[in-house]
């Protein structure tokens, strides 16, 4: 594309309006201090970053044109390109690539993402030398779009706390597109930037996200062609909806590198969760198989263990747990929870994470009717909201809790936080909340978050996803069956790692939408 003719390159820009329809309100549009998908999509169309991964996991060029990591693994140097600008017309320079690296370091939740950064040195305004104090495998990967936005210095360097700074509303990128309004909680409207320093990029002359609470209204929009895309359905029923609409194309391709989970976690510090046979037993006694092939349609992927599948540090040769009543009474039997006169051996929670009734609510029902069968009584407790769920679970008051986390690409990102004893954070919602601790754990993760040798790091990993299913701080159930649909007459579908929290800056109409 780069070495295109001008007029054959404005021939395939194509231009027009994509309508996304969207239930992710985003707080604010600053991917540096936020995570989650609300903001994401929006900040990595308004925000560059130095690289951009592809289907492969196989990190390209982006902001940085090219970069190197010193043998020694403890420097990588960024060379950027030339001509990018933020939308305020200021170029882009190392000084923006460090100051923004080092804020996101000290705000976003991510602690151990960029925790082996020590400093970002700036030789010249092209070039940006990250240095660290260990080796850190995963650093390419946090240099995607969702997880590095670049921001300009000489807006944010003011001195404001960056959490709460008006241009988080108002935001100055490098990305393809620009904010231009925002509706609260109504629709916000992306237009392409000019000066967007990949000729030919964006592609589209508009990206309007409208915001629509009613998921079947959301179905309804999206039949009827009122919106283009909808990201992110995990409803089977929604699912099954728009795969049968001839306007629409539905793929799950788009979410490795979020690799989100859903799972069923247990506090292992009350009583008689704290005996590994306990929480073995119900693993024993909940169906995976139905859950995923009766509750879900089908839609979703069974997920074994701790990292998700398609990513290539996946261990699939861990226990499995298929369903075995005989040896989930055995286990209590054996772990001292004897039956009463009523055949009842405890009585327990489980809580939920409201907002996703058939990942959440309808397995937590499930789960206590499975779990009754083995004498175990559980009482499905609803939270009105999420504060009110994530206080519950983060202040560890809670027997079972169902959950869904993401992986976000590397296990030093997204997945260690759940296992390492040093994250076991009262108040932190998505840190370790079962309070699972394991020295080996740590030590392996501990080694495994700086080896550079690829076997090497999967060999450690495989330790660890062997360790933590057989000890089941968590009971993993399956991959959240993400789905993007589209309507037909759509080129560039965002079907890399990251999907449409990606650059959607290929993303064309092919055969434009009637009018």
């Amino acid at each position: 594309m780069l070495g295109l003719p001008a007029d054959l390159r404005a021939q395939q820009a194509g231009g027009g309006t994509l309508v996304i329809g969207s239930t992710q309100v985003p707080r604010h549009f600053n991917g540096a201090v936020q995570s989650g998908i609300a903001t994401a999509l929006p900040s990595t169309q308004i925000f560059a970053s130095p690289l951009r991964f592809d289907e492969n996991w196989k990190p390209q060029p982006y902001l940085a044109k090219s970069w190197e990591v010193a043998p020694d693994g403890l420097s990588i140097t960024l060379k950027l390109v030339d001509d990018a600008v933020f939308h305020d017309g200021k170029p882009v320079t190392s000084e923006d690539v460090a100051f923004s690296i080092m804020t996101i370091k000290a705000n976003h939740p991510f602690k151990t993402m960029l925790a082996a950064v020590d400093m970002v040195e700036t030789p010249d305004p092209k070039t940006a030398v990250i240095k660290l104090s260990h080796p850190h495998p995963a650093l390419l990967l946090a240099m995607s779009p969702a997880l590095m936005p670049i921001l300009p210095k000489h807006v944010y360097g003011d001195g404001q706390d960056v959490k709460s700074h008006p241009a988080n509303l108002k935001p100055v990128g490098s990305g393809p597109y620009k904010l231009a309004e925002y509706k609260q909680g109504e629709y916000y409207t992306l237009e392409k930037f000019d000066k967007f320093f990949i000729p030919g990029r964006p592609k589209l002359d508009k990206i309007v996200v409208r915001l629509i609470s009613d998921p079947n209204a959301l179905m309804v929009s999206a039949e009827r062609g009122e919106v283009h895309a909808v990201p992110f359905v995990t409803g089977v029923r929604d699912i099954d909806r728009l795969q049968k609409s001839k306007n629409i194309v539905v793929t799950d391709k788009g979410f490795a590198g979020l690799g989100a989970l859903n799972w069923l976690a247990f506090n292992t510090k009350k009583k008689p969760l704290d005996d590994v046979r306990v929480r073995q037993a119900i693993a024993y006694a909940a169906n995976r198989d139905f859950i995923v092939n009766k509750l879900m349609g089908g839609k979703a992927m069974p997920s074994t263990g701790p990292i998700a599948p398609g990513s290539p540090l996946e261990e699939k040769n861990v226990q499995l747990y298929k369903l075995d009543i005989a040896k989930a009474n055995k286990l209590l039997d054996e772990a001292g929870l004897k039956p009463d006169g009523n055949g009842v051996r405890a009585t327990l929670t489980i809580d939920y994470l409201p907002g996703s009734d058939e990942q959440q609510r309808n397995v937590a029902e499930y789960m206590r009717s499975a779990l009754k069968r083995v004498g175990l009584n559980l009482e499905v407790r609803a939270a009105p909201d999420f504060p009110t769920w994530a206080q519950r679970v983060s202040n560890f008051d809670f027997d079972l809790t169902m959950d869904s986390v993401y992986n976000w690409a590397d296990p030093v990102i997204g997945v260690d936080r759940t296992y390492l004893t040093s994250n076991i954070r009262k108040g932190i919602i998505w840190s370790n909340t079962q309070q699972y601790s394991n020295p080996k754990v740590d030590e392996i993760l501990g080694k495994a978050a700086v080896e550079t040798s690829p076997e090497k790091r999967k060999a450690l990993y495989s330790e660890f996803q062997k360790i933590v299913v057989d000890e089941v701080p968590v009971f993993f159930i399956n991959a959240v069956p993400f789905h993007n649909a589209f309507a037909n007459g759509l080129g560039g579908l965002p079907t890399t790692i990251w999907g449409v929290v990606s650059p959607l800056d290929e993303l064309h109409w092919v055969t434009p939408p009637k009018t």
